[in-house]
């Protein structure tokens, strides 16, 4: 008799596979486009797994495609595995350990999106195999997703133009099928050049460009304030001219991150930024070179495909944790503020729980979340193909992104068995589109209705190519 397991079913066998995937990117924590290591350790799995791989997608080194299946739709399921700068952390610790100082860490998680996202789309092909049905499931090992916008690039590159429909994931601290949008977004460098000179017996010959970039603060502090009210802008130095103060900083330069809540409105923003550094440099007698680095759209929602992942999540009901995941949690909180805490729970829409260290329950539908102001690339697949995604429960409540918190929850078994579950629950909702041709069909009219409204265009300003060598510090 043949076997015809469940989705469920499949991905339980599948589990320990991809729980040691996630520990092995873990272990070789790189930050966006030079995660090389993490990339070869994804490829190789998908050929383990029967897919046939391709590398170097839209001339990236670190993008990976796995392909599995054959005739009908085409279903993408997107992964990531990149980490972040200065964030390296011991496993497990509830204080600031690092394995290695200045070290890369998983302080959003992406160990365990990639491994999660390629569990599902393992699923999905050993079903379509265990069924006998036509239909093709696509991996997308996407790099660079924490401010390289490679999804972006791949987009502009025709990668998706063949897809069908696309689901991701993301770690956090409760679990939903997300229905907020984000953040356009644009990372741009400012280099200045001035004259150097003896800060004491030549000042005057001297044209300071740390001058220039400090002005350029002031300016978009007081640019701040004519801004509405979902834009925000950051900045981080890239080279502040030296440790010399009795040398007049002939170069200096200045990253900015400009958000708005669209395309429109962010490329608005980043020009008077532009003009802010303009000034700057004119004040002090300096140059400024403007480079746009990446940029990402605004996400695009698609009803019906959220209603359909809604279902599958209901179903499910939330991780299976246990007395041990909820003491490693408590444990966990305990590097944590109460307004942390709190905060996690006003995020969702829901009334802060006292003594609550884990995700016990899927997060309403109808709960009254903030919006999410943060930025992702993944927005730029969803405005080309239909899309939904999830939040897995992987942490602590509480625990803030982008922190050394985060990356000590990356290897733990509460973090597998959220990774696990939001894993199986984006492959029974891509086995349920290729299964109900009416609903995939539904799907893509809802997405073809909402781009006729507003098309489509790349936020990559002309000529900006996958920034490889400025991200990865080549």
């Amino acid at each position: 008799m043949k076997n015809t397991r469940s989705i469920p079913q499949i991905a339980e066998a599948l589990a320990p596979t991809f729980e040691a995937l996630s520990h092995r990117v873990w272990h070789t924590p790189e930050t966006c486009y030079a995660e090389h290591a993490s990339a070869a350790a994804h490829a190789e799995e998908l050929e383990r797994q029967g897919f046939a791989v391709t590398r170097g997608l839209a001339g990236i080194p670190t993008a990976v495609m796995g392909e599995a299946g054959q005739g009908g739709p085409v279903i993408a399921i997107l992964g990531e595995y990149d980490a972040l700068p200065a964030l390296s952390q011991e496993a497990g610790a509830a204080e600031r350990r690092p394995l290695a100082e200045g070290g890369a860490g998983h302080g959003c998680g992406h160990n365990l999106l990639g491994a999660g996202s390629m569990l599902a789309a393992t699923a999905v092909k050993q079903w379509l195999e265990e069924q006998g049905l036509e239909g093709r499931v696509r991996y997308y090992g996407c790099p660079a997703e924490e401010g390289g916008a490679a999804k972006a690039f791949m987009v502009r590159a025709g990668l998706f133009d063949d897809v069908d429909a696309a689901f991701c994931w993301h770690p956090e601290n409760f679990c939903e099928v997300i229905s907020t949008g984000s953040l356009a977004n644009i990372r741009v460098d400012f280099r200045f050049t001035g004259t150097s000179s003896h800060a004491a017996v030549a000042p005057h010959l001297g044209r300071s460009a740390l001058d220039a970039v400090e002005l350029m603060s002031v300016g978009a502090n007081y640019l701040r304030e004519h801004m509405t009210p979902d834009c925000r802008l950051h900045y981080a130095y890239l080279d502040a001219g030296g440790i010399a103060p009795n040398v007049v900083q002939g170069a200096a330069a200045v990253r900015y991150a400009v958000r708005a809540g669209d395309v429109a409105g962010m490329r608005d923003l980043y020009e008077r930024v532009c003009d802010v550094a303009r000034g700057a440099a004119l004040m002090t007698g300096t140059r400024v070179e403007i480079t746009p680095i990446s940029a990402v759209s605004d996400m695009l929602l698609n009803a019906p495909m959220q209603t359909l992942m809604w279902e599958e999540l209901e179903a499910m009901g939330p991780p299976a944790f246990d007395e041990e995941d909820r003491a490693f949690a408590a444990h966990m909180q305990t590097a944590l503020s109460e307004r942390d805490i709190a905060d996690a729970f006003r995020r969702f829409g829901l009334k802060p729980v006292p003594g609550q260290a884990l995700c016990e329950a899927v997060v309403p539908r109808e709960a009254k979340r903030l919006l999410m102001l943060g930025s992702t690339d993944v927005a730029d697949v969803s405005r080309v193909v239909p899309l939904a995604q999830v939040h897995g429960a992987t942490s602590a409540i509480g625990t803030p992104f982008h922190t050394w918190q985060l990356v000590a929850q990356g290897l733990s078994p509460m973090a597998n068995k959220g990774m696990v579950h939001a894993g199986t629950v984006i492959a029974r909702s891509a086995a349920r589109l290729i299964a109900e041709p009416e609903t995939l069909a539904a799907c893509r009219a809802a997405h073809e209705a909402a781009v006729a409204e507003d098309p489509y265009v790349s936020p990559l300003p002309e000529g900006t190519e996958p920034p490889i060598r400025e991200m990865a510090g080549a």
